[in-house]
């Protein structure tokens, strides 16, 4: 798997340990990672000048409502790459219109799973370099 230094992951998760987790697992992959416990510190970063590549989210966030984060989220950034790391599988409930959504259910090894995806996600959007 190819390191992508450079890029910069959003991960949002209620879960200190899940955050350290993902924060450790993608740094050592070449990502720059912030983390966020809730929807107020995903949009101060969605709203910030620091680009995003990609935004991991566990919408099981302390104050989000609903399906608002996602509606926010899409109005702002409606390129913004959407990784749902949760451990719901009935997907129903988000909105259908929400671009570039990836789900990925959290499991014992469902780590490594969701470094494939970001991989795959982050590669296929890469820019390249302009000579």
């Amino acid at each position: 798997m190819e390191n992508r230094p450079g890029f910069t992951i959003l991960i949002a998760d209620r879960n200190p340990n899940v955050r350290d987790l993902l924060k450790r697992e993608l740094v050592s992959d070449g990502y720059r990672v912030i983390p966020a416990k809730n929807s107020r510190e995903i949009l101060k970063q969605v709203f910030s000048q620091t680009p995003l590549d990609l935004l991991i989210l566990d919408p099981d966030l302390a104050n989000v409502g609903d399906t608002a984060i996602f509606e926010k989220l899409n109005n702002r950034i409606p390129q913004l790459p959407l990784v749902v790391h949760s451990f719901q599988t009935d997907h129903s409930q988000y909105p259908l219109d929400v671009k570039n959504v990836i789900f990925v259910e959290k499991r014992g090894n469902s780590i490594e799973h969701l470094k494939r995806v970001v991989a795959k996600i982050l590669n296929r959007n890469r820019k390249e370099p302009c000579d």
